[in-house]
């Protein structure tokens, strides 16, 4: 799908504005991005991407959990 490495472009911006902000939603514009740089590994038979991001989203989760449970 032609195009996808802007729009990881695009989202990697956005999360990286997102968390420097502190806000949580950051977290899951990267994971959404993680999926697509995945993605993109596997089309373009880069399959060092894949552990790579999968690892980034066990800990966007993990920074997701815990900043949603913290109370201000």
């Amino acid at each position: 799908m032609p195009g996808l490495d802007y729009i990881s472009c695009v989202l990697t911006v956005i999360s990286t504005v997102l968390v420097g902000k502190k806000l949580w939603h950051g977290w899951v514009v990267a994971g959404v991005n993680s999926v697509i740089i995945c993605f993109i590994g596997m089309r373009t038979a880069q399959f060092g991407f894949v552990p790579a991001n999968l690892f980034c989203m066990g800990l966007y989760a993990n920074n997701l959990w815990s900043w949603r449970c913290k109370k201000p």
